[in-house]
C-alpha cells in the first residue's frame, strides 16, 4: 500500500499543473512511484507521434519507470481537441482505478484539464471549409486580422485574446454556425465519480524564464530543428500550428535567420507561460506548490491534509 493508503476511502485524482518548463514531468514521475500509480498526460500537443523533442515528452527511460497515458497515441494527422481527451481520459481513469485508489493527471493545458475536472459542453460540428479559409487567411494577415475579425463578429469573446489558437477556434465556430462560442459554455460542472486534488507548481519568474531559455537550448541540441524539418509536410495540421514548430518552419522557410526563429520559440515560449499561470490564478480550488527540492514532500503533505478534512 502506498504512504497515502489510509487516506484513500475513494477513487482520488491528483492534478499536478503549472507553466510549462516547471518541472512538471519530472515531479510527476516522482510522485507516481511513490504513491505506486500511473500518470495520465495533460497536454494538447504530447499525444501526438514524431513531435518528441519539441513538446518535451517524457524520455523513453521515464515511460519504461511509469505507465503514462495520452503520450505519442496518435498520428498528427488525428484531430485531438478538448472534448475528446475528456472522453479518453476517463476510460483511461477507470483502468487505473482497477489497480490503485489514486491517479496522477499532469499537464499544462488549461483546457483540458477543465474538461476532465468539470466536463465540456457537446460542440457542434464545424464546417472544414470555414476552418481552412479562417486558417488560411491567419497565416497571411496575422494575430491582428484575427483579432480584428473576431472583435467584429464575435464581441462576446473576450478570453484570452493573445493566444491565436483559442481565437481560431472561435471565429471557425462563429463562422460555421453564426452563434457565439460563449453561448456553448454553460459552466454547469459535471458529478465525477472521483475526488480531484488540484496542485500547481509555481517559481519565481526570473527562475522560469530562465529555464525556459535554457530548455529550448537543450531541444535545439537535441534535434529540434530535424524534427521540424521531417514534419514539414504537415505543417498545416493544427497539431503542428505549435511554438517551437511554427517559428522553425518560417526560418526553413527563409523568413528569418536561425538565431532569430530560436528567440522567438524562447520568447513565445514565456509568453505561453503567463498566459498558463493566468489561467491558473483564476481556479479558486488550486492549492499551490513552489517547485523545488521540498516539492514532492510538500505535495504529499497537503495531499494528506486534503484527504484527512475530506474524511
Amino acid at each position: 500500500m502506498n504512504m497515502l493508503g489510509q487516506y484513500l476511502h475513494q477513487n482520488t485524482v491528483l492534478v499536478l499543473s503549472g507553466p510549462t518548463a516547471v518541472g512538471k514531468t519530472g515531479l510527476a514521475l516522482a510522485l507516481a512511484q511513490r504513491l505506486q500509480t500511473s500518470i495520465i498526460s495533460a497536454d494538447s500537443r504530447q499525444c501526438y507521434q514524431r513531435m518528441a523533442i519539441g513538446t518535451a515528452q517524457p524520455s523513453a527511460a521515464e515511460l519504461a519507470a511509469v505507465k503514462h497515458y495520452y503520450v505519442a497515441a496518435f498520428p498528427v494527422t488525428h484531430t485531438q481537441d478538448a472534448a475528446s481527451f475528456e472522453g479518453l481520459a476517463l476510460s483511461y481513469l477507470d483502468e487505473i482505478f482497477n489497480t490503485s485508489r489514486i491517479a496522477i493527471v499532469c499537464g499544462g493545458t488549461g483546457l483540458y484539464l477543465k474538461a476532465l475536472c468539470d466536463g465540456i459542453d457537446a460542440m457542434p460540428v464545424v464546417d472544414e471549409a470555414v476552418k481552412a479559409a479562417v486558417e488560411a487567411n491567419y497565416k497571411e494577415f496575422g494575430l491582428p486580422w484575427l483579432q480584428e475579425a473576431l472583435a467584429k463578429e464575435d464581441p462576446a469573446f473576450r478570453r484570452e485574446l493573445e493566444n491565436p489558437a483559442r481565437l481560431l477556434r472561435a471565429l471557425i465556430f462563429v463562422r460555421s454556425t453564426g452563434k457565439s462560442i460563449t453561448s456553448y459554455q454553460s459552466g454547469q460542472k459535471k458529478i465525477r465519480p472521483f475526488r480531484i486534488l488540484k496542485i500547481a507548481l509555481d517559481m519565481p519568474r526570473e527562475t522560469l524564464y530562465r529555464r525556459i531559455n535554457e530548455r529550448v537550448d537543450l531541444m535545439m541540441a537535441a534535434g529540434l530543428l530535424e524534427e521540424v524539418h521531417q514534419l514539414m509536410p504537415y505543417r498545416h495540421l493544427p497539431a503542428l500550428n505549435t511554438v517551437g514548430y511554427s517559428e522553425l518552419f518560417a526560418y526553413l522557410d527563409g523568413q528569418m535567420t536561425l538565431i532569430e526563429a530560436v528567440e522567438k520559440i524562447k520568447q513565445h515560449t514565456r509568453n505561453y507561460a503567463k498566459r498558463q499561470l493566468t489561467w491558473l490564478r483564476r481556479e479558486s480550488d488550486v492549492h499551490w506548490v513552489q517547485a523545488n527540492e521540498l516539492a514532492e514532500t510538500r505535495i504529499l503533505e497537503q495531499m494528506k491534509t486534503v484527504l484527512e478534512l475530506a474524511n
